[in-house]
């Protein structure tokens, strides 16, 4: 596997990615208005969105014609037979950490330093352990790019739904053209395969590294349900910020969503931070792990 190199491309194309949604939450209300750290924050110090690098909008491209409902639904029936590594999660951080190239001056934060730093954000906030826990793993899905992956496209970017008509909320809707299901008599459709209101529990988002790590957690840890909407729900721009799926969501709905725009500040402003010096802060982290998952995991 050619970790310097492909690490390189993979955390670059990430790190453009999240720069492009700091922008974006530039207008967007915030939902937790006590939130010292997001209050602090200059937003206009980050990249404008027209600036986006051809990397991003060449990403998306491929994302969005890639992401079939075809391909969600055999890549979730190959993550239900297939167990990928086992290992704990301070082990699974290490193990992503191996993407970022030490090499490269324009790499940004490695992957554990960006997982470190949202956690001790929220942490500073004074929120709970658990959600401070959540701020620890949320990323953890990048570990795909490890599993045999066929690109970035299903492991990163914002996620959206797929078995229905692409919401114009997406980011570049217009790259969604060469999607077979943009012109399926089904698939393009307001409801697709949904009913109204059926809850986004019955619905299904493109692939990523959200969805896998939301599979994999939900019976493997005992994290409350507010800690994996947040974990399931942070890449899912169009419905959290930008009021997409109105026809599909419930009120059940309306607890996910307030907890993903509680948690999304921490998880897209953390990355200016000093760094955090992880043998610093190992100890206290691990044993928040203890309390909330198994010595070891399924991947």
């Amino acid at each position: 596997m050619h970790l310097v190199n492909d690490g390189r491309a993979f955390d670059q194309v990430s790190d453009a990615v999240d720069e492009v949604n700091k922008l974006k939450g530039q207008v967007a209300a915030q939902w937790d208005e006590a939130s010292k750290f997001d209050a602090e924050k200059d937003k206009a110090a980050f990249r404008q969105y027209e600036e986006a690098c051809d990397r991003v909008k060449n990403f998306y491209r491929e994302q969005h014609e890639k992401q079939t409902f075809e391909f969600n639904v055999r890549v979730r029936a190959e993550f239900k037979r297939t167990v990928h590594a086992r290992m704990g999660i301070w082990e699974a951080m290490e193990k992503l950490n191996t993407l970022v190239d030490d090499s490269d001056p324009d790499t940004s934060l490695s992957q554990i330093e960006h997982l470190l730093q949202t956690a001790e954000a929220i942490r500073r906030d004074g929120k709970p352990e658990w959600m401070q826990v959540a701020g620890l793993v949320h990323d953890l899905g990048k570990l795909l790019y490890f599993f045999g992956s066929e690109g970035q496209w299903d492991v990163v970017g914002d996620t959206f739904v797929v078995g229905c008509k692409f919401s114009e909320k997406i980011i570049y809707p217009e790259t969604f053209a060469n999607n077979p299901d943009s012109k399926d008599p089904v698939y393009s459709t307001e409801y697709g395969v949904y009913s109204p209101h059926c809850g986004l529990e019955n619905v299904m988002l493109s692939w990523g590294h959200d969805e896998y790590l939301y599979h994999v957690l939900k019976k493997q840890s005992s994290l409350p349900m507010d800690a994996l909407y947040m974990i399931r729900y942070h890449s899912f721009y169009p419905w959290h910020r930008e009021g997409a799926y109105s026809h599909l969501t419930n009120a059940e709905d309306q607890r996910a969503l307030e907890a993903v725009r509680a948690f999304n500040p921490y998880d897209l402003y953390s990355k200016s931070d000093e760094p955090v010096n992880v043998e610093k802060v190992k100890p206290y982290y691990q044993g928040l792990i203890a309390k909330y998952f198994p010595e070891v995991i399924e991947w």
